[in-house]
């Protein structure tokens, strides 16, 4: 067996970081809203990858990778925010962020905010699923890989989610 040369990896897992990198931050940034904490979630993600590069097979195989650590790291994000916001006087941070933004906002960032808001009330899998398949370009087999469920379950997150937006559309 043929010993891999850690040397190669840098620089191939270089012109990765590169390939990805801007896709990756605007995944990060949707799924956070929160610059500071995207940056942070953004390092973890190519920490983790970087780490489990050697084992990635394929040519499409650090693509997937990368959503599901920066998927799973957004779900612990969100959990541990979660929970610090019910000890605060058992208001949602974000409630308070929203009140404040949404005074100062007019025009045509009102359907922006609109629409992040029901995003916000998606359940989770259907929300990343909607934002990999719109916004990050996946296809179903991909968000199935990266979230961990069948292509059909994929493909029912969409669905449901696109079917969650058009009734918050018709009740305004």
């Amino acid at each position: 067996m043929a010993a891999r040369s850690k040397l190669a990896i840098p620089a191939r897992f270089d012109d990765s970081v590169r390939q990805y990198e801007r896709e990756l931050m605007r995944f990060l940034l949707r799924a956070t809203r929160d610059r500071e904490e995207s940056l942070d979630l953004f390092q973890e993600t190519w920490l983790r990858a970087y780490r489990a590069y050697p084992d990635v097979t394929g040519a499409d195989g650090l693509r997937p990778l990368l959503y599901r650590i920066a998927t799973n790291l957004c779900r612990n994000w969100t959990r541990d925010r979660v929970r610090r916001a019910r000890v605060i006087a058992g208001h949602s941070i974000d409630s308070a962020a929203n009140a404040l933004g949404n005074a100062s906002v007019r025009g045509s960032q009102d359907a922006s905010i609109d629409l992040r808001r029901t995003l916000r009330k998606l359940p989770t899998m259907q929300g990343q699923a909607l934002v990999m398949r719109k916004f990050a370009g996946f296809d179903y087999s991909e968000i199935a890989e990266t979230l961990g469920c069948s292509t059909q379950s994929a493909r029912a997150h969409v669905y449901q989610a696109l079917k969650k937006l058009g009734a918050a559309r018709l009740e305004k």
